[in-house]
């Protein structure tokens, strides 16, 4: 069943946040966008490239109004273990969830269950606390944070704009479409 359209469900959880253990729960995702990035586990090989390519993004998701957290099936405590011993994970300035009890995982149907480990799924949540966007990788394959700008400004210009969707390809400026019965059959 498709997450898209769905509240975030309820959940508690600890996660590292520059230097402090901080408390997070689904009511960090209300009155602001969220992208919520699953990754499998710390200390491993892919997971490192795409966390600091997402703090790469940071700044710019950030002017976007977009809080980031990521999320892997390792406690806090890892998280701060990985970042102090990690070049890459040391740049990481957004925040870091742990779910070693798997509830977050499982909320967000990303746990791989025999492995306890999530999939690499990336996640776009509105002001509302409901899921915009879904994307679920394969282990190997490593997501490009850049990608998730026009996604993000896509799914502001929608929910700004009701009535009007944005086209394949779409980027900030672009035509938009007026979905109706004129259009149908014509593109």
């Amino acid at each position: 069943m498709s997450l898209i359209g769905k509240e975030v469900l309820p959940f508690k959880a600890n996660a590292y946040h520059n230097g402090d253990f901080i408390e997070v729960s689904e009511e960090n995702f209300k009155g602001k966008w969220s992208v919520v990035c699953f990754y499998p586990a710390d200390f491993t090989f892919v997971c490192p490239t795409e966390l600091e390519d997402l703090q790469d993004q940071y700044a710019t998701l950030k002017e976007l109004g977009v809080e980031v957290y990521s999320v892997s099936t390792d406690s806090h405590f890892v998280h701060k273990a990985w970042h102090d011993s990690s070049e890459a994970i040391g740049k990481v300035t957004y925040i870091m969830i742990g779910d070693p009890s798997h509830t977050i995982s499982r909320n967000f149907d990303v746990l791989i269950e025999e492995e306890g480990v999530a999939d690499r799924g990336t996640f776009i949540i509105d002001p509302d606390g409901v899921i915009q966007a879904v994307e679920i990788t394969a282990g190997g394959i490593g997501r490009d944070a850049s990608i998730l700008i026009d996604k993000i400004k896509a799914a502001q210009y929608v929910r700004n704009h009701p009535g009007e969707v944005c086209p394949a390809k779409w980027k900030e400026g672009g035509e938009t479409l007026k979905p109706s019965l004129d259009l149908v059959g014509k593109i």
